[in-house]
């Protein structure tokens, strides 16, 4: 197999073009790993392989969820005791969310709880 000029000066203008090797193969009467091996030894531009699947990004559809309605009865050790709403509504509930150590509320609701109150309020100095 030898390279003339000519399919040299081809294969530069199919590869500038985006031929793939098989197109310039076919075109020149050549084998595809002919081509591959000139463009190489011509150390022509790299071009993104065909054969590389692009990432595909899916669209997920976040869905809000309906705060749970917590009653006195589920209340455990670690869920927000903060009221939600009148105690005489039937609708009435806690947060629940998870509480800061120590503390009966969730950090939300504690910096609600705590706001302007200084750390030695719960110590009796009389």
């Amino acid at each position: 197999m030898v390279w003339t000029d000519d399919k040299i000066k081809n294969l530069k203008k199919l590869w500038l073009k985006g031929a793939t090797t098989a197109e310039i193969a076919k075109k020149l009467g050549l084998s595809k790993n002919s081509v591959i091996g000139k463009v190489h030894r011509l150390n022509l531009e790299n071009r993104p392989s065909p054969i590389k699947k692009a990432t595909v990004v899916k669209k997920v559809k976040v869905v809000a969820k309906k705060p749970e309605r917590i009653g006195i009865m589920e209340l455990k050790l670690n869920t927000c005791r903060w009221p939600i709403g009148d105690p005489t509504d039937e609708d009435f509930h806690f947060c629940g969310k998870n509480t800061v150590m120590g503390k009966p509320y969730c950090a939300e609701h504690c910096a609600m709880a705590y706001a302007g109150t200084s750390k030695d309020t719960t110590a009796d100095d009389e």
